[in-house]
Order: C-alpha cells, then sequence, then structure tokens
C-alpha cells in the first residue's frame, strides 16, 4: 500500500493507519531528513527479522538504529551519558545525524551490536516523529538494500519495487540522497564514521 502524508500537517488518519500497521507487525518504508528508510516497531521481533531478512544481515551485525522523537527516548534506551555529550546531542538534534550510544537494558537484545551500542537518531522530519509520537515509542531504522540510491528518493518506484516485501510504503514526497553523518560517542572523544548530511564541525 503507497500512503500519501502531507510532510508539514501529517492527516490523523493516515498516521493511525501507519501506527496500527506498525503495532500488528508491520514492515514501512518511510521518509526522515535524509533518505528513506525501512522501518518497524522495535518491540515486534518478528518484524526485526524480517528487515533483517531483507537485508540479508543478521541482525546483530545489521548497524541498525533508533528514530526517535527527541531526548527525552535517550534515558530510555541509552545508558547514563555524560553532561558534555548530552549538550553536543541537543546541538546537533533533530537534524540528519546518527550518534552510536551505549545500549541501556530496555534495548531489546535483538537490536544491540556486539559491542552493546545502538545508534538513535531524531530527524527533522515531521512524518517520521508523528509516528513516533502515536506509537509512543522508537521506531527501528534501516537504509533500503541495493547500490541505487537514487531509486529510493521516489516512493512510486519504491512501492513498485519493495510491496512483495514491506505492508506499507509513506509517500512523503522525494526524499534526499545523502544518508546521515555516523558519530560515535562510545569513548571519551566523538569519532566521525561516515560523513553524511549533516555537517560536524567536532
Amino acid at each position: 500500500m503507497l500512503l500519501h502524508v502531507h510532510p508539514e500537517n501529517p492527516q490523523p488518519r493516515q498516521i493511525k493507519t501507519i501506527v496500527d500497521c506498525l503495532q500488528s507487525g508491520g514492515i514501512i518504508i518511510y521518509p526522515t531528513d535524509t533518505i528513506y528508510g525501512l522501518g518497524c516497531d522495535i518491540f515486534q521481533h518478528k518484524a526485526i527479522e524480517r528487515i533483517c531478512r531483507i537485508k540479508n544481515v543478521d541482525p546483530q551485525k545489521a548497524q541498525l538504529s533508533f528514530i526517535c522523537n527527541d531526548l527525552s527516548d535517550l534515558s530510555n534506551y541509552a545508558k547514563q551519558i555524560s553532561t558534555p555529550v548530552y549538550r553536543m546531542l541537543k546541538q546537533y538534534l533533530p537534524g540528519p545525524y546518527t550518534f552510536i550510544l551505549p545500549a541501556s537494558r530496555e534495548v531489546p537484545k535483538i537490536l544491540k551490536s556486539k559491542k552493546d551500542t545502538i545508534g538513535l537518531r531524531v530527524p527533522d522530519n515531521e512524518i517520521a516523529r508523528t509516528i513516533i509520537r502515536e506509537l509512543g515509542h522508537p521506531i527501528l531504522s534501516a537504509s533500503l538494500p541495493g547500490e541505487m540510491v537514487e531509486e529510493y528518493t521516489d516512493p512510486e518506484y519504491m512501492h513498485d519495487n519493495f510491496k512483495k516485501l514491506v505492508d506499507l510504503v509513506v509517500d512523503g514526497g522525494i526524499g534526499g540522497m545523502v544518508p546521515s553523518t555516523i558519530v560515535d560517542c562510545t569513548n571519551d572523544e566523538p569519532v566521525v564514521l561516515r560523513e553524511g548530511l549533516g555537517e560536524w564541525a567536532g
């Protein structure tokens, strides 16, 4: 199903359809402030496994991240972080960044990397954040499989390509082509692991 959602004022009825899909273990393709992503409810074990099968990866190596509504979700899913790190996150989020942080006990085991970390994102995208607010907790985010980023800017093209693999494609307009900047915050100094859309002054 392809669902058109208004990028600035997401229609409540459409959002409810998306949330119902997530709560019943569905997989969606949805817009962020960078590229479109594959998503599911972080507490739907089977849906996470399905995403890993689509990407053909082992969950623990999949580098999956959480999309949160705001920084208040941090205290639930990341271990206590220092004041300087928190200030830095506050400065950069919402925005096109993924921060690697030590995972808390609340993180479903299947989602933790071998190093016991998670990637956290707060995208500057009204559709994504409205979905999460209505769902009541973060959604999983994974990149779409394949090499051609151009294929992932047009929701109609994604729907044609992935409709057999996902339950819903959220059309929030044409997406970007540059992924988020990934910053590892698990050591004393933050380290940029991937240069993406977000500029990093470091």
